[in-house]
Order: structure tokens, then C-alpha cells, then sequence
């Protein structure tokens, strides 16, 4: 774990300590991590949606849809 310090106004360190119950840097790291987990789960999404409208990702996937199977089951 690595130690910075941090400039804060005055009405936001008033917020922390509001809800921090007395570890600021428990409670800042928590609010940090989860705000990093809505970033990439929104990259995420982002990139989803873009291979869903890009034709040849989707000619990609629709080739190995169509090969996925084979030999499943096969019976001779």
C-alpha cells in the first residue's frame, strides 16, 4: 500500500468524515474501487456494443456459430 497525500475542500472532507466512521482511507479507497468498477464495467459495455454493430466481428462469430458444433454428438 502506498501513502500520498491528497488536497480537500473543505465541505468534501466534511462528507468523508460524515461516513468514514473514522478511517478515511478505508472509506476513500471504497468510493475509489467502486467508481473504477463503473468505469470498466462501462468500457466493457462500450466494446460490446461496438462489435455488435462492427459486420466483420459479426461474420466472425456467425463462421465459428456455424462450426461450433461439429462432431458433437456425432453418431457413426
Amino acid at each position: 500500500m502506498l501513502k500520498v497525500t491528497i488536497t480537500l475542500e473543505e465541505d468534501i472532507l466534511q462528507f468523508v468524515d460524515q461516513y468514514a466512521h473514522g478511517n478515511r482511507s478505508a472509506y476513500i479507497n471504497t468510493l475509489l474501487a467502486e467508481h473504477r468498477r463503473q468505469i470498466l464495467a462501462a468500457e466493457m459495455i462500450a466494446a460490446l456494443k461496438q462489435d455488435a454493430e462492427d459486420p466483420e466481428y459479426q461474420a466472425e462469430i456467425a463462421a465459428w456459430d456455424s462450426v461450433v458444433g461439429d462432431g458433437i454428438n456425432a453418431r457413426e
